[in-house]
């Protein structure tokens, strides 16, 4: 009687787990393919579900990564915060956290967040590319350069450490050393990230012809890079091309782009 009642608890246990694992592919899938909505549903579900801790923090911190990028600040917070109670020590979420705080929320949170995500993991370049954009936009420039000046420190060739000092230069006025910068790194790595970049400088240098070359050949080399059709968006608006640019933007929003932070050229798009 023991043996059969063990068998039916751990057939019964399978099934279950062979629901729970479709459901997450379902989930994952949807993600991926940037069906946000789709992803919202699915990782609801899994949390509410899921008994391991672990496990639970991962799907909330999903969730809320899937409603940021449908524009609910909102509930986004709250999933994050779900994911750190199931899982304090998730570093994941911590970045998520202080991304979003940087970007709509409180800026002294954003900088405890990242803070103690980099106690709990001392080498994640991401966390300190992180808080030098939380830095930047304290208006604490010596503290980003040394952020990103730390991680080119045991990760030499980390192209978003490097291409963030040129964008320092930039933000700075310094346009012809942020170029500079950037005609090196495309000379060494000829990437997406960098050609988008470089079109970025160009168009605030008033080259518009030089700054379109260079985001149509960042969109060939990589057509799922979202922040260059973002720039090109900002470029034909800058010719007054409204439609294309109103396009490009939707472009960039179906590939992850959170549409909450292109308000501003949105605005343009109602008014055409």
């Amino acid at each position: 009687m023991k043996t059969k009642l063990l068998f039916f608890t751990f057939a019964t246990f399978s099934v279950v787990q062979l629901f729970h694992g479709q459901d997450k592919k379902t989930a994952e899938e949807c993600f991926s393919k940037a069906d946000y909505k789709c992803a919202e549903e699915q990782y609801t579900k899994l949390a509410e579900k899921e008994q391991i801790q672990k496990f639970q923090s991962e799907y909330y911190d999903n969730l809320g990564t899937s409603q940021r990028r449908l524009g609910k600040t909102t509930q986004a917070f709250k999933s994050y915060e779900s994911a750190l109670k199931s899982n304090p020590k998730s570093v994941s979420v911590y970045e998520n956290l202080a991304s979003l705080h940087n970007l709509k929320g409180s800026k002294t949170k954003a900088l405890e967040y990242v803070n103690t995500g980099i106690s709990l993991e001392p080498e994640s370049a991401n966390l300190y590319l992180l808080r030098s954009k939380i830095y930047d936009n304290l208006g604490k420039k010596d503290l980003a350069q040394k952020d990103l000046q730390h991680v080119l420190s045991f990760a030499p060739d980390n192209i978003l450490a490097r291409t963030g000092l040129a964008n320092l230069k930039k933000r700075n006025g310094d346009l012809e050393g942020a170029l500079k910068d950037y005609n090196q790194l495309i000379s060494e790595k000829p990437e997406s990230l960098l050609y988008s970049g470089r079109g970025d400088i160009y168009l605030k240098m008033k080259k518009t012809k030089e700054a379109l070359a260079d985001v149509n050949k960042s969109i060939s080399v990589d057509p799922k890079f979202a922040q260059a059709y973002v720039t090109k968006a900002q470029i034909l608006f800058d010719t007054a091309k409204p439609k294309e640019a109103c396009t490009n933007l939707d472009k960039a929003v179906s590939l992850g782009y959170e549409k909450a932070l292109l308000q501003e050229y949105y605005a343009k798009c109602e008014k055409k």
